[in-house]
């Protein structure tokens, strides 16, 4: 009896851990929540399945690039947001564009990580 009690507990355990990590979509710490609300809105409206939120510096200050992803079609622009979430610009789109404040962003860009993947 004491063998089953303590095998129903591990699996209980086991079953309320998966609960609430398996599904959560961990957003990189020490992001600022207007772009943890701007990811949250970015996922359930806009991402595709390889939708991503990278994070650089640019011109003196952090940046992040919401990235459609690419299932969603090559033609989609990424926006450039900065940690109050003022809109920089657009990189990509059917002009391949890669300025943003009048510089190339890809050439000036220094990548810091990964924030946030769908």
């Amino acid at each position: 009896m004491k063998k089953l009690i303590t095998i129903t507990t591990v699996l209980l355990i086991t079953f309320v851990g998966f609960t609430f990590t398996s599904c959560e979509k961990e957003i990189a710490e020490g992001t600022p929540e207007c772009i943890i609300n701007k990811i949250s809105d970015f996922e359930e409206n806009y991402a595709c399945k390889d939708g991503q939120v990278e994070k650089y510096t640019f011109q003196g200050e952090v940046v992040y690039v919401f990235d459609h992803g690419i299932k969603c079609g090559a033609d989609l622009t990424s926006e450039v947001v900065d940690e109050e979430c003022n809109t920089l610009g657009y990189l990509g789109g059917i002009a391949g564009n890669q300025i943003i404040n009048g510089e190339d962003f890809y050439e000036n860009a220094v990548h810091i990580g990964n924030v946030w993947e769908n």
